[in-house]
């Protein structure tokens, strides 16, 4: 099981599961807070993350977070990008 280490206002919160689930199922299925105005559909930025370590353990780049402008190499949409191995992230609050 990937290990996933959210970076939150200066808190790590560090939580194991299955691989293939996005950032974001995997944030609220352990109870970490993560903001997701649009329902996780990809049409805001409010689960934006700067990925810290790991970005080789995250699915492509998809084309909502391309309309979005999600360009950067270490940042992602919590909602879209799916994570197949540790990863490390900061939390962008918006």
């Amino acid at each position: 099981m990937p290990k996933v280490t959210f970076h939150i206002n200066g808190q790590a919160t560090e939580v194991e599961d299955a691989a293939g689930k996005t950032i974001l199922q995997i944030a609220l299925d352990n109870g970490v807070p993560i903001e997701h105005a649009c329902g996780g559909n990809g049409f805001c930025t409010t689960c934006l993350c700067k990925v810290k370590s790991g970005g080789e353990n995250l699915g492509d780049r998809n084309d909502k977070e391309e309309n979005m402008g999600i360009t950067e190499e270490n940042e992602r949409l919590g909602c879209q990008a799916t994570v197949n191995g540790d990863v490390e992230l900061e939390v962008i609050e918006v």
